[in-house]
Parts: C-alpha cells; sequence; structure tokens
C-alpha cells in the first residue's frame, strides 16, 4: 500500500507502542482538564476517591467512575446552559448538536473550534480510508437538523470532493439528484439505502446500472457490518458498501470501514476504546463482547471520561491487513435492544444476519418479543418475494429452521406477508417491537 492511500499515514500507521504512549500523554492532560474544569468530574471524581495523579498507565482509567446518557441528562442545564459536564465557558463553544431524543430527553454535544476542526479531520481520514478522493462527487444524505452526522459533510470538502448537501429530501427528489448530478459516492443508513434502491426500481431505474454510484457509506444501524446486508446492498446498488459508526455524545463519525471490510478502525489519537462485562462494570480482554466505553482524548468543550455506550462488541487490536494499527470494533448489537429466550442472548443483527441471507423474501422483517408462562419468546414477520412460488407454510418453516441454526432457539411463530407490507424506513429502522408484560433486564 503506497503513502497516497492514507490520510496521514504517521498517524494511521503509528506502532502500538507509539500509539499508546500518545494515548497516555492525551489521557492524563484531559483526565486532569475535566477534573479542574467541569463540575460534575470534580464531584464525581472525589466521591471515588480518585484523581488525575491516579493516572499512570491506560490501564488505570478503569479506576474511574462511568457517564451515561442518564449523567448527561440529570447535568444538563445545571450550572449554565451546557451543563455541569462542558468544561468551557459557552463563548468557547462555537457549535452544538443533540441527540434524537429517542430514548428519553435530547441531550446537546458541544464543541469548540478546536474540537470542530480536529473532527472533521477525523472525518477526511474515514472518507478517504473508504476510497473517496479528490475526484468523487459526494451526496450527503443525512440529516442537518442538530443531527451530528450532519456536519460530517465538511470533512468531505476539506478532502477535495465535490459535496451535494441533500440531506434528507424526499426519496423522488434524491432520485433526481442521484440521475441529474451523478455521484459517485453516499452517506444514508443501511434501512434507506435499501429502501431507495428498491424505490429506483419500482421507478424504472436500474441502481447498478443507470446510476454513478460506486461507493456506499451507511451509519445508523448496525446493517453496514452484517455481511448478508452487506451483500444484498452492494448487489443491489452495484456498489461498495462501507459502514461508519458515530455516537453524539461524541462526535459524528469515529470508526469506519477500510477496504478489507473487517470491522471498523477506530481513531485511537482522539478515542480510548474499552469493552466491560454488561452485568459487572469490569473491564474484559480484547476479544471478548461487551460494552464499549469511549473516553474522548482530546474534545474539550465536554470531555467524555468512560461513557457507556450502550452498543455491544468487541476490540480486536491487532494491525489490520491494511497496515492501519488503530484497534478496529465489531459492533454486533444495543444492550437495550438485546432480548434473552432460554438462556440465548440475542440480537435483532442476529435475525437481520439470517433474513438477509435467504432466497425468496425481501429483506425487510419485524421481530416481536412478548412473554408466555413466565418466559420470553420472539417472532418474526417476513415479506415473500413477488412472483415466488413457494407456500407460506413451507417458507415459514425454512425461515424458522436457519434461525434455529444461526442463533440456537426456534422462533415461536414465523409470519410470512406479502411484498411491501412492512413498513420502509426512511433513516432508522424500527426492527424489534417489544410486547412483554414481565421484565426481562440483562
Amino acid at each position: 500500500m503506497s503513502a497516497n492511500e492514507y490520510w496521514d499515514k504517521q498517524i494511521e500507521t503509528l506502532s502500538r507502542a507509539e500509539l499508546e504512549k500518545l494515548q497516555l500523554e492525551s489521557l492524563k492532560e484531559i483526565v486532569n482538564f475535566a477534573y479542574h474544569n467541569a463540575p460534575h468530574y470534580k464531584r464525581a471524581f472525589d466521591a471515588a476517591k480518585v484523581s488525575p495523579e491516579d493516572i499512570h498507565t491506560l490501564a488505570d482509567i478503569a479506576k474511574f467512575p462511568f457517564v451515561d446518557k442518564q449523567t448527561e441528562r440529570e447535568t444538563q442545564g445545571i450550572g449554565s446552559f451546557l451543563g455541569e459536564m462542558c468544561a468551557v465557558p459557552e463563548t468557547d463553544v462555537v457549535f452544538v448538536s443533540a441527540s434524537s431524543g429517542s430514548t428519553g430527553v435530547p441531550t446537546l454535544s458541544p464543541f469548540t473550534k478546536t474540537d470542530f476542526d480536529e473532527w472533521q479531520d477525523v472525518e477526511s481520514r474515514l472518507f478517504y480510508m473508504a476510497g473517496m478522493r479528490n475526484t468523487d462527487r459526494y451526496v450527503h444524505a443525512l440529516n442537518f437538523t442538530l443531527f451530528v452526522g450532519g456536519p460530517d459533510v465538511i470533512g468531505a470538502q476539506n478532502l477535495g470532493a465535490l459535496c451535494i448537501w441533500a440531506g434528507t429530501v424526499p426519496s423522488e427528489r434524491l432520485l433526481f439528484i442521484l440521475k441529474e448530478f451523478k455521484p459517485t459516492i453516499i452517506w444514508t443508513t443501511p434501512s434507506y439505502a435499501w429502501y431507495l434502491g428498491e424505490t429506483a426500481k419500482k421507478s424504472g431505474i436500474d441502481p447498478a446500472k443507470d446510476l454513478s454510484i460506486n461507493k456506499i457509506i451507511v451509519a445508523g444501524e448496525a446493517g453496514g457490518s452484517i455481511e448478508a446486508t452487506r451483500n444484498a446492498i452492494e448487489t443491489l446498488w452495484g456498489a461498495q458498501l462501507f459502514d461508519f459508526y458515530g455516537i453524539s455524545d461524541i462526535f459524528g463519525a469515529c470508526a469506519g470501514m477500510c477496504e478489507a471490510k473487517d470491522g471498523l478502525h477506530i481513531v485511537e489519537d482522539h478515542i480510548l476504546v474499552e469493552t466491560v462485562d454488561l452485568k459487572t462494570g469490569e473491564p474484559i480482554s480484547d476479544g471478548k463482547q461487551g460494552e464499549l466505553v469511549l473516553t474522548t482524548l482530546r474534545k474539550h468543550a465536554r470531555p467524555m471520561i468512560r461513557f457507556r455506550t450502550g452498543d455491544i462488541g468487541y476490540i480486536d487490536r491487532n494491525t489490520c491487513s491494511c497496515r492501519r494499527t488503530h484497534s478496529r470494533i465489531y459492533i454486533t448489537g444495543r444492550k437495550d435492544d438485546m432480548f434473552i429466550v432460554s438462556g440465548v442472548n440475542i440480537f435483532p443483527s442476529d435475525v437481520e444476519y439470517v433474513i438477509r441471507g435467504l432466497d425468496g423474501i425481501t429483506g425487510e422483517y419485524i421481530i416481536r418479543v412478548s412473554d408466555k408462562n413466565f418466559s420470553a419468546q420472539y417472532a418474526v414477520e417476513v415479506e415473500k418475494q413477488h412472483g415466488s412460488s413457494e407456500s407460506d407454510e413451507a417458507l415459514a418453516a425454512r425461515i424458522s429452521n436457519a434461525l434455529k441454526t444461526r442463533i440456537g432457539v426456534k422462533p415461536c411463530n414465523v409470519t410470512v406477508l406479502a411484498d411491501g407490507a412492512l413498513p420502509r424506513a426512511t433513516h432508522k429502522a424500527k426492527r424489534l417491537i417489544d410486547e412483554r408484560k414481565l421484565n426481562f433486564s440483562i
């Protein structure tokens, strides 16, 4: 791989020892900064009887208390507009994003000018890693209204690509843009990439032949890292698909796929990543599945020290085949989406892996979790592909057996619907419907 295959070769290919030395220097500085400038961190560190002087190695971060969404909500607006986790005066803040509020009160994420500029340099790095160059035309089809992913288009501009700020326009308008402007790259969610491709075909447009898209970037859902889903979207569009991972509490995309498509490289010069046990919160070793915990190393407006993301996955710190040394994370699901049936932990992504890989169905699905005799059970609704001659009973049995083979537990029921019966998502798809009356906590 030549030097021009990297946005910042020096940073992206640092040896593990050099990278961890850089991380430790940054960790000491940001923990000290947070303690002395953010009221929440001083109070929380003092209560836990820890101080910035306790950081001697990267592993020492485990001595410090967690923060999470609830911490953000409880401290927001206290003492100032930006709250007690903010470590700079409001006059130093040039941008705020806000979470969707889908799991509670929307939370603000502030940025200083330096925070913002460094964030967009990260976006340029991830875009470049996915193959974007200054010869590309790029459509940014993400929400611009307070959404943290909106400004990421600036990272593409900084790279030199011709950028089309489409936003969340109606599908017909977006297809018009794709036809007339002939862009080569688009960023959206996996569900919408599938929906848009289907919509194009119904309009007489073959995305693989009639449009110029050769790369699709997706984020916001697990689909881009599920091989069956990725293959289905790539076949539909005749394009390469690259998954990105971002989180509103940190900044836009902070991890992404390289051409190897083996996990998502997380930008370790900006973020320290841990995995912890779901129940105990104790750190677990690399390669084992747990909850991802992120610590910002350079963001000063609101440092995030040991933020519990709610995302379930594991880490690989070995050098990738692309020769980048930054760790790869593998996201397998959301803690709040996981359900347990007959002692087996199940994520919607497990079901999606099966559904997207089977013939004779559209790939759309809904999971319904319910309780019976004090136990959890799950049912699946799918759509039979138009023109299929397979009986509904045979198709349901085939799907049920495939789910049992992959997951270890059969669904209590598989409902086969007609093509088009299930709702299509224009942003993030709601795949899991929890109908339980009992409390099945993790």
